[in-house]
């Protein structure tokens, strides 16, 4: 019998195991074992959320909501992506009802902006670095731009790189045969 693969999703900023819903039995029904997790929170390295506050512009943020917490002259400490904003970058591609879904279900997200937090993530060649990774770029993801994308594979080069070109950030509701396909190709190629 023909060994299978287990997938461990992930799901990023505000959103939560429940975006996998139509990746999850496309996975199982061809024998793979998958597990979505619920994360308790995302980090970005607080030089990156000094420069976000500087840089972004309000028709860019949109109708999303930033908290300070610890003052107005401090990064921001959480965020809660607003309905346009979401509709127009995240699912810009993806089905209607699975934008009303997201709509109902992301939650503010915190960002790890304190020294500690980030010191305690290292990611190393020893560690990190032995798992195999493929990166999927989202063609027309409208949050990772192509530049920054690129950067993001040079900066920590995985072992492939694939596109699926017709797909927006949330490529799991905009191509999930698609992605299903994909992750099937990785799992035969590193497992």
């Amino acid at each position: 019998m023909e060994k299978k693969g287990h997938f461990v999703l992930i799901h990023g900023a505000s959103h939560g195991a429940w975006c996998w819903y139509k990746v999850i039995p496309q996975l199982k029904s061809v024998g793979h074992k998958v597990t979505a997790m619920d994360m308790a929170g995302a980090g970005i390295h607080p030089k990156q959320v000094h420069e976000f506050k500087e840089k972004m512009d309000s028709d860019k943020a949109m109708d999303s909501q930033f908290l300070f917490h610890n003052g107005l002259d401090k990064p921001p400490t959480s965020a809660c992506l607003g309905p346009n904003f979401m509709a127009s970058k995240f699912y810009q591609l993806s089905p209607p009802e699975d934008l009303t879904l997201a709509l109902t279900l992301v939650r503010h997200v915190g960002f790890f902006n304190d020294e500690e937090s980030i010191k305690a993530v290292a990611l190393t060649k020893e560690k990190y670095g032995t798992v195999p990774r493929v990166y999927i770029v989202c063609g027309k993801d409208n949050i990772l731009k192509q530049d920054f994308q690129r950067w993001i594979v040079e900066s920590s080069p995985p072992n492939e790189v694939k596109l699926i070109p017709d797909s927006d950030h949330m490529i799991m509701f905009s191509k999930p045969k698609e992605l299903c396909s994909c992750l099937e190709e990785i799992a035969e190629k590193y497992t």
